[in-house]
Formats: C-alpha cells, sequence, structure tokens
C-alpha cells in the first residue's frame, strides 16, 4: 500500500482580511496601472480596427471583438458577431469576406494567414501563407468554430461548436469536426 498525503482544504478567508485585502488592492498603484494597458489593447485590437472595416447595414458587433489587418476584412449586412471572435486577415492580401445575415457564437476564429513553419527559427519571424476566406450568406459559426486560411463556406451551411474549417463547406451543408466534415443538409423551408 502507498501513503496517499492528506486531502487539501482552501483556506478561507476571514471577514477582517478580506476587507484588508480590498483596501490594499484599492490603494495599488499597479492595478491601476495594468486598466490602462487594458484599455490600450482594447483601442488597437477594437476601436481603432473598427473604423477600418467594410461593415454591412445593421450588423451587430460585440464590443470585445478583435480585429488584424481590418481593412481587408468586410462584414456583410445583418451579421452578428459574438464575444471574443478574433478577425484576423492577412498582413498583406489575404481577406476576410462575409456575408449577410451571418451569426458568429461566442470565441470565434477567423484568419486569413498562418505561419510557416519550415523556414528556420524562431516561428514568428518565418513569413505568413495567406488565402482569402469566403463565408457565405445565412451561415452560422457555432461557439469555437476555427476558419483557417483558404476556407469557403457556402450559403447557408451550418459549422457545429469546435469545428476546424479547413477546406471547403458546400451551401446548406451541416459539418462538425477536426476537420469540418459534412454529416448533414440543412432544410430550409420555402417560403
Amino acid at each position: 500500500m502507498t501513503d496517499a498525503p492528506p486531502p487539501a482544504h482552501k483556506a478561507r478567508r476571514s471577514p477582517l482580511s478580506r476587507a484588508l485585502r480590498l483596501l490594499g488592492s484599492a490603494f495599488d498603484p499597479r492595478a491601476y496601472l495594468h486598466a490602462i494597458r487594458l484599455v490600450n489593447y482594447y483601442n488597437y485590437s477594437h476601436v481603432q480596427p473598427r473604423r477600418k472595416l467594410t461593415i454591412g447595414p445593421g450588423a451587430n458587433i460585440s464590443p470585445n471583438a478583435v480585429f488584424s489587418n481590418p481593412e481587408r476584412i468586410e462584414i456583410g449586412a445583418r451579421m452578428n458577431l459574438g464575444a471574443r471572435c478574433h478577425l484576423w486577415a492577412g498582413p498583406s492580401r489575404g481577406r476576410i469576406v462575409i456575408g449577410d445575415d451571418v451569426l458568429f457564437g461566442p470565441e470565434v476564429m477567423v484568419t486569413a494567414a498562418g505561419y510557416r513553419f519550415n523556414d528556420g527559427a524562431p516561428v514568428t519571424m518565418q513569413a505568413m501563407d495567406e488565402a482569402d476566406v469566403i463565408i457565405g450568406n445565412d451561415v452560422w459559426l457555432a461557439t469555437r468554430v476555427i476558419v483557417l486560411p483558404g476556407a469557403r463556406i457556402g450559403d447557408g451551411a451550418i459549422i457545429g461548436a469546435g469545428a476546424i474549417v479547413t477546406g471547403e463547406i458546400p451551401a446548406g451543408a451541416i459539418a462538425v469536426g477536426a476537420p469540418a466534415r459534412v454529416v448533414g443538409e440543412r432544410r430550409i423551408p420555402a417560403e
């Protein structure tokens, strides 16, 4: 038999120690310096880039979405971009084109560029391969979908949560997995 260590318990703070911790943090200048860093990050990742986006009418963009190279990002009408989504166009030519009535769940990542990895080190100093990403009309990308350079998603497609799209998804398809594969077809009632 092995001697197992005794189970650990989380220490409980008294009301007085919690109050002292609160006072200490209220007077800690590092907290205010960190707040300045957060404002700076928000400004360069969302506020300034948003001015350079091409956005269709009625688009709804979460205030914590992040954009890179926004001059190469086109967002269609009535698009809903969920919380903590990232749209990263390529640094020189890779575009992201999103159709009308598209729904992004939270934490979706779309990138039109990726680092090469066999050209030397470090990876961050290597060139990037770029390819346009095209997302059609009436597409739903569920939570934490990743769309990689060169992907094409047809009109009316649904991409399941956590899927990784690397190629082409046909119109009306339901795709899941890593890499995303078609598992069904969307039935859209006739009007």
